[in-house]
């Protein structure tokens, strides 16, 4: 299994997914300040890994905190949270991980310095290991759903890399080839950032499943030539309505699926369910640089001076969506009442 990242010895390591599918390598992080930068840069990516990230760099914060009190430590803790916090908008994920290591040093205000700050490790690392359970739970759930001889569509990247490990929506082609069916994935490229065509195809070249690259503007050719069984993708916020935001090109694809009578499946933790929101209008929608659309790898393929628009992702409606599947079991419309008997699943 690919490890996307891991925490050792005071180091958080992590694939550098900028440089795959070229070459893979890592980066040590060792401060808060330096995890924030990989996951702003996108050396980390996708909302579960961020989360988890999220969560080891509160930890390194919290080590390089000096407090005779816990009333010291904490303010500082929160201060470098906070600003942690502020790396990426959309991805509920990232607000989950930090709120959840905040309420831990809450709950164990009453210990001392160094073993509050060991206990902060200890949940970081539970983060980890959940989120892989999760996911190959999800997978789990989300097999039922394909049938053996199908073709899946995927956008952008929801596998390993965008977590801990397995995936969401690549979890669920994972497990289905797990169970033995002979699945086939065109996979979209995912511009500007290219994630279907550098993580997506690498990741199930590793993994021996078979998958052909399209780019964005292909899909709709395929769906129309039936030659696309269903789609899923992941989430990187879900509104209490089943409204999804997920990377730019989503909401085209979902579009597309509709008319051509192809299930729209998404895949997703409970954790990137955020019932406080009603709609997909109240989802912040992170914009990135223009760059990234004008350039690829650095090499200008627009004409100087010309300006571009960035919106990293988009709504895609809850009309447009078969199901969601989540850890907890796969909620169906209406997504207000299903999506939150499966978020009080215990």
């Amino acid at each position: 299994m690919i490890k996307t990242i891991e925490y050792i010895d005071g180091i958080v390591r992590m694939i550098d997914q900028t440089r795959l599918p070229v070459e893979k390598q890592f980066i040590d992080c060792r401060t808060i300040e330096e995890v924030g930068h990989a996951i702003k840069t996108m050396v980390i990516r996708g909302a579960p890994a961020i989360g988890v990230a999220a969560a080891m760099g509160a930890s390194l914060g919290a080590d390089s905190i000096e407090a005779a009190s816990f009333e010291d430590f904490y303010h500082a803790f929160e201060e470098k949270c906070d600003r942690l916090g502020q790396s990426r908008p959309t991805a509920v994920n990232l607000a989950w991980a930090i709120s959840r290591m905040k309420q831990t040093a809450q709950k164990n205000k009453s210990l001392p310095i160094t073993q509050l700050k060991s206990r902060l490790k200890e949940e970081a690392l539970t983060i980890l290991t959940e989120d892989i359970t999760t996911n190959q739970a999800m997978g789990q759930h989300g097999q039922t759903l394909i049938k053996d001889g199908n073709v899946v569509l995927t956008h952008c990247n929801a596998g390993a890399l965008a977590t801990a490990g397995y995936g969401t929506a690549l979890g669920v082609v994972r497990a289905a080839a797990n169970a033995g069916k002979n699945i086939k994935v065109l996979a979209n490229e995912t511009r500007p950032f290219l994630q279907g065509a550098r993580l997506t195809t690498w990741e199930l070249k590793e993994d021996g499943i078979p998958v052909k690259l399209i780019t964005d503007n292909m899909c709709g050719f395929f769906m129309n030539k039936q030659e696309v069984d269903l789609v899923v993708v992941g989430a990187d916020r879900i509104a209490a309505n089943g409204d999804v935001a997920n990377k730019i090109g989503t909401y085209m694809v979902a579009v597309l699926a509709k008319e051509n009578n192809i299930p729209f499946y998404v895949a997703a933790p409970v954790s990137t369910l955020d019932l406080a929101i009603t709609s997909g209008k109240g989802i912040p929608i992170e914009k990135r640089s223009s760059e990234e659309v004008t350039n690829i790898n650095q090499k200008r393929i627009s004409p100087e001076g010309i300006e571009a628009e960035h919106p990293a992702f988009d709504i895609t409606y809850n009309h447009l969506i078969s199901a969601i599947i989540t850890e907890n079991g796969i909620a169906y419309p209406p997504f207000t009442e299903s999506l939150k008997a499966l978020a009080n699943q215990k």
